[in-house]
């Protein structure tokens, strides 16, 4: 792989004018530096609309939330970060990793242009996360030798397991529990991981990365998998020292942390990651209410009567709950101390912890000039609408859908690895959304969308004495979805019925009792 070109120290800080710029020759390229703060980026100065070597005249700004230049010329804005045109994204000026040291800026030469080791390609992974790494193991089973990887991660450390964050919160598992890929697993692969460094722009024009630490990698194929971002209410107090959100290790280690000093607890959401944290902290000795926005818990996955059942069995473990309700405030003197509600309540928390949803992180992508929707639009073969960039999980949104749920992203890891090996056949359709609480004691599955099933026929059972509770929805005799409390031994049999879309006319009288009884039936 190539490695980082010759630093070139050009000028002094002070001989750039704040929102100013410079040209420099730089291994006799013509190259404009541009001041904003304390910050100083370095792109081509030649203005690609007028042919002229302008854009250190330009003038340096914040335009719609980017730090941009402007060309004297024809005014065109371009991406201080990316190059990127604001105006055009099909064009972009090139930029070179620079920066600042001891009051002197310096410019790093563009490494030239190198295939990988023995001929292999180059593969750049923007996420170090459980769908990232998914897809480079399949593609090491695919295709061992075809790409040199370097990999970028936003966290100090290798992958975990993120599903098992709240077991881990709960104390009822290790830490070391949770590594899926120990450092020495990359180092044994040849992959070059680079840990606590996210990359901060994409030059399309140039396959191109560059990370916070100034680290720059060429590449034939990049995938993202950029992941989500918790929902951050905008309410008064939001940044107040105590209010946490449940997304990372460091999250557990804070709120973990915190908990060894506080008796009461707040949980935003009632959704599976709230119930989850909330859980968690009750196990650790806190008193938790759990506010949630809709009239029910789990609204997405259950219906009325299984989230009755839900409720009541945390309930029965003392967890309250405050359904209905909208969080107007948080309150405290240098730490939370109270959260409010919109109808004038307030309760007491030592500690707040805010699950109230994710959204995809696409920041990234839209610099470079990625068509994005809510997530990052790729087609079946997990590709964006650069042919050389693919993106994986929760970034990306596939056929107006997103995901935030492990097994479509081994799916969608699945399908992108055989792409990437130029071995592509497989197609990603599509995912039939299903969930499974993680709260010891609990038995909670959820497939398919009952609540966009109009006019399907559900059957149920319902026995309250023994916290059992089971409804599937069938539509022209096929299963649609399944909701099921106390009892999920056949969760997997009803998600493949419903995946498969299998007719069970044959099956109806029986199908609540689960594959066994239907299989020593059909004997």
């Amino acid at each position: 792989m190539s490695g980082p070109g010759k630093r070139h120290f050009v000028c002094a800080l002070d001989d750039i004018l704040d929102c100013g710029g410079v040209a420099a020759l730089v291994d006799d390229e013509q190259v404009a530096l541009v001041r904003v703060g304390e910050e100083v980026f370095a792109l081509e100065n030649c203005d690609p609309f007028s042919g002229a070597n302008v854009m250190a005249r330009g003038l340096a700004g914040d335009l719609q939330g980017q730090l941009v230049v402007a060309s004297p010329v024809y005014k065109q804005h371009f991406n201080l970060r990316s190059g990127c045109c604001l105006e055009d994204e099909s064009v972009s000026l090139r930029t070179w990793p620079c920066g600042v040291l001891d009051g002197r800026v310096w410019v790093e030469a563009l490494p030239q242009a190198a295939t990988g080791t023995r001929g292999r390609k180059r593969l750049v992974v923007i996420g170090n996360g459980m769908a990232a790494m998914r897809t480079i193991e399949e593609l090491l089973t695919e295709a061992p030798d075809a790409y040199d990887i370097t990999i970028f991660g936003a966290e100090p450390r290798g992958n975990y397991n993120r599903i098992m964050l709240s077991p881990l919160l709960a104390g009822e598992t290790e830490r070391e529990q949770l590594v899926l890929h120990p450092l020495h697993w990359y180092s044994e692969r040849g992959i070059r991981l680079h840990v606590g460094d996210p990359v901060v722009s994409i030059d399309r024009r140039q396959k191109r990365v560059i990370s916070a630490a100034g680290v720059a990698a060429s590449y034939d194929r990049l995938l993202l998998a950029t992941g989500s971002d918790p929902v951050r209410l905008k309410v008064t107090g939001h940044d107040l020292p105590g209010v946490f959100y449940f997304r990372n290790l460091d999250d557990v280690d804070g709120m973990q942390e915190r908990a060894a000093d506080a008796r009461q607890a707040v949980v935003i959401g009632g959704g599976l990651l709230g119930l989850e944290a909330a859980s968690g902290l009750r196990k650790l000795g806190l008193d938790v209410t759990v506010v949630h926005i809709r009239d029910r818990v789990m609204d997405k996955q259950l219906d009325d009567e299984a989230a009755g059942y839900l409720r009541a069995s945390m309930e029965a473990r003392g967890i309250a709950f405050r359904l209905a309700a909208r969080t107007a405030a948080f309150a405290g003197a240098g730490r939370v101390q109270q959260v409010q509600l919109d109808d004038g309540t307030t309760l007491a928390a030592d500690m707040v912890v805010v699950a109230a949803g994710i959204t995809p992180r696409t920041g990234l992508a839209r610099a470079c000039g990625l068509h994005c929707d809510r997530g990052i639009l790729v087609d079946d073969t997990l590709q964006t609408f650069d042919p050389a960039i693919y993106a994986v999980g929760e970034c990306v949104q596939h056929r107006g859908a997103t995901y935030g749920l492990v097994a479509p992203l081994w799916e969608q890891a699945r399908v992108c690895a055989a792409h990437l090996a130029e071995r592509g056949v497989a197609r990603y359709r599509g995912s039939s959304p299903s969930s499974q609480l993680k709260v010891s004691g609990i038995d909670v599955y959820s497939a398919g969308e009952h609540g966009r099933n109009e006019g399907a026929d559900s059957i149920r059972y319902a026995d309250r004495a023994a916290g059992i509770y089971k409804r599937l929805w069938l539509k022209d005799n096929r299963l649609q979805a399944a909701v099921l409390f106390g009892d999920t031994r056949n969760a997997g049999w009803y998600a493949d019925l419903i995946e498969n879309q299998r007719d069970v006319s044959a099956l109806r009288d029986t199908l609540l009792l689960g594959e066994a009884q239907v299989s020593g039936s059909a004997g």
